[in-house]
């Protein structure tokens, strides 16, 4: 797909897979550079330009992203970039690096305020926010305790206390574990204010040391309005104390009538697909414009239509080690309900991420059912369409 026009801004979206922010970007009308690991065939659609800052695996290389960063500065009409997920050890330098195009996002004190868990917990205690029990050093009895990374995301930044030695944790916090529903909220932010965009329930998953990788969502959830204003006015609180600015995220525990806050991610979060594909309406810019808009011009987005209908992702994992065929990535690639689609020729290896699923439901139950038959289609079309798929121990949910 070729540039939207010569006279469009250019935004870099970076993240370990940055189709998402490309997918929104572009739909704004933005040109789009994508700085990623993957280089998805639907990522370098949406982007005529790609660039490769993967470090092995699956991790970001920091001088090929600075190197990366420091190329698209030079592109015409470079409005600036905007993170995604797996840029949270290197926040501090790309909000004060030179070179660099604007970032667009949340400054170095705002996102300090939110991702050091020392601040970030006190700020709760002392606004009366309910949060699990938190420790600075490891717990004498470690059942019932995680512990976690604050610089981490994907839930592979958690893991039971018990099964790691607390001699090695480093710079990590301790979290005991609560009972809930593992929950979201998605909001915008500026000049002190914040606007909820909707709710969202978080899927995970138990896979070798990980409790809780992450594997998806569903949403707009329905919550009972006096539990949504409680949980909105949290948000509201937080976000004037902090200052956020832009798209973030607040993940919380729900347990019948009461809540618990477990972090913010102060960037856009991969659950602003739901609400672009339940109600593309309602976004007809798509999020990413509003979170310019925020974060530049410190403008809030009107209040949205109600949302009827559902939507739910589901990222696939590799049962086992395979390589894609052309057959294989060429199914996905015309398949609507796929994204994060891999080139022919890519080795994924077990337990790795295959593709994201994406489906839009008119209920909660017709959405994880949908999710279901999918991912069932797509294990089936692993079975058949890979090149050279070698059975070694699977990988286990």
């Amino acid at each position: 797909m070729s540039a939207r026009s010569t006279h469009a801004p250019f935004i870099a979206a970076v993240g370990l897979s940055a189709r998402m922010l490309a997918q929104s970007a572009h739909r704004a009308g933005f040109n789009v550079a994508a700085l990623d690991i993957f280089g998805d065939r639907d990522t370098r659609c949406l982007a005529p330009l790609w660039f490769d800052i993967s470090g092995g695996g699956l991790s970001i290389d920091r001088q090929r992203l600075f190197d990366a960063l420091e190329r698209t500065a030079r592109l015409p009409r470079m409005l600036g970039f905007v993170v995604g997920s797996g840029l949270e050890p290197m926040m501090p330098e790309l909000c004060s690096a030179s070179r660099l195009p604007r970032f667009i996002g949340n400054g170095a004190a705002p996102t300090a305020a939110v991702r050091e868990p020392r601040r970030f917990f006190a700020l709760l205690d002392r606004l009366g926010i309910a949060h699990p029990e938190v420790a600075f050093t490891p717990p004498a009895n470690n059942t019932g305790w995680l512990v976690k990374h604050a610089n981490g995301c994907g839930g592979t930044h958690i893991e039971v206390l018990s099964q790691s030695d607390p001699s090695t944790v480093g710079d990590a916090y301790f979290q005991r574990r609560a009972p809930g529903r593992s929950m979201s909220a998605l909001f915008i932010a500026a000049r002190g204010k914040a606007r909820v965009i909707g709710f969202a329930e978080q899927l995970s998953m138990a896979t070798g040391h990980w409790p809780y990788l992450h594997a998806g969502s569903i949403g707009p959830i329905d919550l009972p309005r006096e539990l949504k204003n409680k949980i909105t006015e949290s948000i509201e609180v937080i976000a004037a104390e902090t200052r956020l600015v832009g798209l973030n995220s607040i993940d919380f525990l729900l347990d019948g009538e009461r809540f618990e806050v477990l972090e913010i991610n102060a960037r856009p979060s991969s659950t602003m697909t739901l609400y672009e594909s339940a109600s593309p309406d309602a976004w007809p810019r798509g999020l990413l414009a509003c979170h310019v808009d925020a974060c530049i011009d410190g403008r809030l987005p009107s209040a949205a239509s109600p949302v009827t209908k559902k939507s739910g992702q589901r990222v696939l994992f590799a049962p086992y080690a395979f390589t894609v065929s052309q057959a294989f990535s060429q199914a996905c690639f015309t398949d609507p309900a796929c994204h994060d689609v891999p080139h022919p020729g890519t080795r994924i290896g077990v337990g790795e991420p295959v593709c994201t699923l994406v489906v839009t439901q008119t209920s909660e139950s017709a959405v994880r059912d949908e999710l279901d038959r999918r991912e069932t289609l797509l294990l089936q079309r692993i079975e058949t369409c890979s090149e050279d798929a070698d059975v070694v121990t699977p990988f286990s949910v």
